[in-house]
C-alpha cells in the first residue's frame, strides 16, 4: 500500500496521545469518586459497568478517527486487473453470390445482422476492425473503439463482383490484427477473426491452407460463419434485356478448413452465431496488469462506520455520545 499524501499520516501520532489521556482520566474518575464517598460504599450506590462496556465505545471511536486520518493521506492499493484490450476483425464477404435471398432477406443482410451482434456484445476496451472482400480485399475500418463507425461501415456494405478472395481476406485480417500495438513494448493484444461468407475460393493469390497457417502462427483463431444454403441463386442481367440465373450453393468446406486449422471453430448459419463463445475464448487469452487504485473512500467510510457504532453504543448504554 502507498499514499499520495504520506505526511498526513503523522496525524496518527495523536491517537496514542488520546488513548493515554483517556486512561489517565479513567483513573482520575475513581479518585474523584473517592473524594465524596467511601470506595467500599460505591458499589451499593452506583452500578459499575463492566470494563469492556465502558471502553468499547471509545475504542470504536478512536479506530474510526484513525481510519479517517489514513483516508486523508489518500491510500492506494495495487491490484491485479484484467487487461481491457483485444482486437476483433470482422471479415465480410460482399461478392456477388452474397446477393442470394436463400438467407432472407439476402445473404449479405443476414451476415450484416450477425456481425452487428458481435458489435453489440463487444467488451469494453476492445477494438474492432472490418475487412470486406469480393475478388479483392478492402480495409473498410481499421481497428477502432468507435463502434458507431463500425456499424456505419457494415451498413454501407454492398455486393460487388462475383470473385471470392476468401483466403486473401483472412491473410489481410491477420496482418491487421498483428499490427495493433499493445500497452507495453514488444507486445500486442490478443485477437480473433470472424469471417462471414458463403464459402468457396475463386480469386486471390493466398490458399486457404496458407491463410490458416498464418493465423495459427500468429495465435489468432478464426471463427468462420457460413451464410446461405445449397439452393442459393442470384440473377444477373445480360445483353438483350435477359436475366441469367446463376446457382451459388454455399460451400462450407473452405471455411471449415480455415477455422479448424487456425484453432478456431466453424459455425453453420448466421442463426447459430454466438458472440459470447468467441469473446469467452478471446477473454481467456487476455493478460493481467498491476493497477494502482485509490481507496480513500473505503478508509473514510470505514472510519465513519466505526465512529457511528461507538456513538450509538455509548448512547444506548450510557445516554451520552462518549
Amino acid at each position: 500500500m502507498s499514499f499520495s499524501a504520506p505526511l498526513l499520516l503523522f496525524g496518527l501520532l495523536a491517537v496514542p496521545v488520546v488513548v493515554a489521556a483517556y486512561l489517565w482520566l479513567d483513573v482520575r474518575r475513581d479518585d474523584r469518586a473517592a473524594s465524596w464517598a467511601s470506595p467500599a460504599l460505591l458499589p451499593n450506590m452506583v452500578a459499575r459497568p463492566s470494563p469492556w462496556r465502558r471502553h468499547l465505545p471509545v475504542g470504536l471511536l478512536l479506530v474510526g478517527v484513525a481510519l479517517l486520518l489514513v483516508g486523508f493521506a489518500r491510500p492506494k492499493a495495487t491490484i491485479n486487473t484484467k487487461k481491457q484490450e483485444a482486437t476483433v476483425v470482422i471479415v465480410l464477404d460482399i461478392s456477388g453470390s452474397m446477393a442470394s435471398d436463400d438467407a432472407p432477406p439476402t445473404r449479405l443482410a443476414a451476415a450484416r445482422a450477425a456481425a452487428k451482434r458481435y458489435v453489440d456484445k463487444l467488451p469494453k476496451g476492445y477494438r474492432m476492425s472490418v475487412i470486406t472482400f469480393s475478388d479483392h480485399t478492402t480495409l473498410a475500418s481499421p481497428p477502432t473503439s468507435d463502434l458507431v463507425r463500425v456499424r456505419a461501415v457494415l451498413d454501407r456494405a454492398r455486393t460487388g463482383p462475383q470473385g471470392t478472395a476468401l483466403a486473401d481476406a483472412v491473410s489481410r485480417a491477420v496482418a491487421v490484427a498483428k499490427a495493433v500495438p499493445g500497452t507495453k513494448k514488444r507486445t500486442r493484444p490478443p485477437a480473433v477473426i470472424v469471417v462471414f461468407s458463403d464459402g468457396g475460393q475463386t480469386a486471390g493469390r493466398v490458399t486457404p491452407q496458407q491463410a490458416a497457417q498464418q493465423a495459427k502462427a500468429a495465435g489468432i483463431p478464426v471463427t468462420a460463419v457460413s451464410v446461405g444454403t445449397p439452393d442459393g441463386i442470384v440473377q444477373q442481367p445480360v445483353k438483350g434485356g435477359f436475366t441469367e440465373r446463376i446457382q451459388v450453393p454455399v460451400k462450407p468446406a473452405v471455411l471449415q478448413t480455415i477455422a479448424r486449422s487456425s484453432n478456431g471453430f466453424f459455425v453453420a448459419g448466421t442463426q447459430a452465431v454466438d458472440p459470447k463463445r468467441t469473446y469467452s475464448e478471446l477473454g481467456s487469452r487476455v493478460g493481467h496488469q498491476r493497477k494502482s487504485v485509490e481507496i480513500t473512500s473505503v478508509a473514510a467510510a470505514g472510519g465513519l462506520v466505526f465512529m457511528l457504532a461507538g456513538a450509538l453504543l455509548s448512547g444506548i448504554w450510557f445516554r451520552r455520545i462518549v
